[in-house]
This record gives C-alpha cells, sequence and structure tokens, in this order.
C-alpha cells in the first residue's frame, strides 16, 4: 500500500517537473524576443524611452557604420549623375555642330486631356413622333450644310497642280494649317483601305508637309514612298487583345490615341479618315478620349447605307445617334466647311431610298478653337 502511494507521488513529482521545465521554456523565449523587438529602435535611429541608454554604446559603431556606408552611396550617385549630365551635355553639343542649332532643354509637357466619358449626349428627338423622315432631314440638312466659309486646297500656294477632288482642307488665314504648310511644321494623318487616291497627300507632302499614309493592306510594316510613310496600320475604336498581338506579332489596328502615343506625336494638323463604316466607332471615340482636341481638321468619309458597325437600335434611334455625333463635334470647336456627294453612289439611305439621299457624303470640319503646341518634332516654335 505504501509502495503504491510513493509511485503515485514520484508520477505526479516528474509531471509537475516537466509542466515547470516547459513553462520556464515559454518565458524564456518570450522574453528573448522581446528584447529582440526592443532593439529595433535603435536600429532605425528612433529609441524609445524605456530603453533609450540601454545599447547606446553598443550600437554606436554599427549606426556610423551604416551612416557611412550610405553618404557613401549618395556620393556615388552625384557624382554619376553629375557625370552623366556632363556626357549628355557633350552629345547635345556634337550632335547640334552636325544638324544645327539644338532646341530647348525640355519639350513642354503633354497637353492635358479631358476626364474620358463613357457615352455621348444624344440630342432630343427631331419630332414627337420619332420617325425616320424626321429624322434624316434633320440629319440630312445638318451635314449638308458649311458652317464657316473656308478657301480650299484648290488653287493654292501649296498645290498648284490641280484639284483635291471630295478631299479638301481649310486654307483660310483666320485658321492655323495655312501657316502651318508655310513654316514647314504640318502633320497629316491619313487612314483608309487599300487607298488608291492619295492626291491630296502627295500635294500637302509636297508643300513640306510630314504626311503618315495608315493602310493595314501594305505588306511592310513600314516604308518611306514619294515623300509619304505608309504603315501597315489602321485607326480602330478600340485596342487589339493583348493575346491576339502576342499572336500575329504587330497589331494591324489600334486606338488613335494608342497610335499618336506609339509614334511620340502630340498633335495632328489634318486627319483623314475613309473607313468603310467604321467611321461612327471611331468617331465616338475619339469624342469620349478627347483626342480631337489634338486634331486641326478633320476629313471623314460617311457611309449612310446601313448603320455601321456595332451600331445598333432601330432606323430613327441610328439616325439620331449620328446626329448626335456629329453635334458632339460642334460642341468640341469643329465646324463644317465643305460637302461632297458622288452622284456614282447609289441612292441609298440605310437601305431605303430616303429624301433622295446619297449613300457617302465627304466632310471636312475644321477646330476653330485648336492652338498648335509646336513643331512636329515635339519642340516649341
Amino acid at each position: 500500500m505504501d509502495m503504491g502511494r510513493e509511485r503515485l507521488t514520484l508520477g505526479l513529482l516528474l509531471r509537475l517537473g516537466i509542466l515547470f521545465t516547459a513553462v520556464c521554456v515559454c518565458i524564456h523565449l518570450y522574453l528573448e524576443r522581446g528584447w529582440q523587438g526592443a532593439s529595433a529602435p535603435l536600429a532605425l535611429r528612433r529609441p524609445t524611452k524605456s530603453n533609450q541608454k540601454w545599447g547606446e554604446q553598443s550600437k554606436m559603431k554599427q549606426v556610423s557604420a551604416e551612416e557611412a556606408e550610405q553618404l557613401g552611396k549618395s556620393i556615388k550617385r552625384r557624382i554619376s549623375y553629375v557625370h552623366n549630365l556632363k556626357k549628355d551635355s557633350l552629345v547635345r553639343k556634337t550632335e547640334g555642330d552636325r544638324e544645327g542649332p539644338s532646341p530647348r532643354c525640355c519639350p513642354p509637357l503633354q497637353p492635358h486631356r479631358k476626364t474620358p466619358r463613357w457615352h455621348i449626349d444624344l440630342e432630343p428627338w427631331a419630332s414627337e413622333s420619332q420617325s425616320l423622315e424626321d429624322e434624316a432631314k434633320r440629319f440630312l440638312s445638318y451635314i449638308t450644310t458649311p458652317q464657316v466659309s473656308c478657301a480650299s486646297l484648290r488653287g493654292k500656294k501649296a498645290d498648284q497642280e490641280g484639284s483635291t477632288g471630295a478631299w479638301a482642307v481649310c486654307l483660310d488665314p483666320n485658321y492655323n494649317l495655312i501657316r502651318r504648310i508655310e513654316s514647314r511644321h504640318c502633320r497629316v494623318y491619313s487612314f483608309g483601305l487599300g487607298m488608291d487616291d492619295r492626291s491630296l497627300e502627295s500635294s500637302l507632302a509636297r508643300s513640306g508637309c510630314e504626311v503618315h499614309c495608315f493602310d493595314p493592306s501594305l505588306k511592310q510594316p513600314h516604308l518611306q514612298q514619294a515623300e509619304m510613310w505608309l504603315h501597315r496600320l489602321s485607326v480602330d475604336w478600340r485596342d487589339p487583345s493583348p493575346a491576339v498581338v502576342a499572336q500575329r506579332q504587330y497589331a494591324s489596328t489600334k486606338k488613335l490615341a494608342t497610335i499618336l502615343n506609339d509614334f511620340g506625336h502630340r498633335e495632328v494638323d489634318v486627319l483623314k479618315a475613309d473607313m468603310e463604316s467604321a467611321e461612327w466607332k471611331i468617331l465616338e471615340n475619339l469624342i469620349l478620349e478627347g483626342v480631337l482636341d489634338s486634331v486641326g481638321q478633320l476629313l471623314l468619309e460617311l457611309h449612310l447605307h446601313w448603320a455601321g458597325f456595332e451600331v445598333g437600335g432601330d432606323e430613327p434611334s441610328v439616325v439620331r445617334y449620328w446626329y448626335s455625333l456629329l453635334k458632339e463635334l460642334e460642341h468640341s470647336g469643329f465646324h463644317l466647311f465643305h460637302v461632297h456627294s458622288d452622284p456614282a453612289k447609289p441612292h441609298v439611305f440605310l437601305q431605303k431610298n430616303v429624301l433622295n439621299a446619297s449613300s457617302a457624303y465627304t466632310l471636312s470640319w475644321v477646330n476653330t478653337q485648336w492652338r498648335p503646341l509646336g513643331k512636329p518634332d515635339g519642340t516649341q516654335k
């Protein structure tokens, strides 16, 4: 009986000893971590009141070494920066001696663009009946009535060889293009699919304009031909999917804002586009993203035989949408100065004969609020 009690007592004492040892180990680990955490403010040179004096002497050498190392790195960066500045200045001076006077040090900042919008503002219905005839009458009257008078490129100094046909630019001295042409600082973007007639582009190129023609049907990505640059690219109302670009190794269509950014251009004096019924969604994108603020003149061919790519709704709603887009142009400062309808085109308006309207019209607008920021290369005048 006594032996059983003795064994029970020994077992209890053994368990208590193991428990006490475990508690001591936990307390030791807790205190050790606490001391390590308390040393962190010293390393950051922000000691707390409780440990401000503790370890001050032991950490002094470590802090001094870190300060010396940081100071050395800072001095090296400054010396490297000065060397780079001197090297860049020598390069600019050498290039300036070869090419003439160098431009100002820093180009002007990118012009501020409006915050992108999500949708256009639809104009009120032409009548309470919301009929196709009323909407078509208002729309056709709008696109066939010039809002400002302008001297076109025909017969002017920039083109002594003939007329420009359906496409015309405004050379009125009240606007900027004629001065930009004379100073040879103008830039032209021309978008089309398999373009055969580039008479306007050629005349502007001969006048000294920097002309870029975009055509996705070209076999080469970029080439220079007859004083013009040709690019295997076209404008769209959206950028392509990254997966498609990776598969094709190049993008055949991009938004105008993306093209401007890729080419390093901030503004375009003349934007010409014949996009075969994609013009409505492209125009909507230009309006919503505020890209038209960078355009001096807009030349556009409108196709009216059907609604256009990704334009939905019934027929009166489609015409109302067309009209609202053009009114958005007007609100942005664009005024119509030239209208041309091809008599050879069929008279089809949304698959019907409505008011004997043509199926295609070529319109030209001038941005009366446009003030170019500088030369085409991005430098100031």
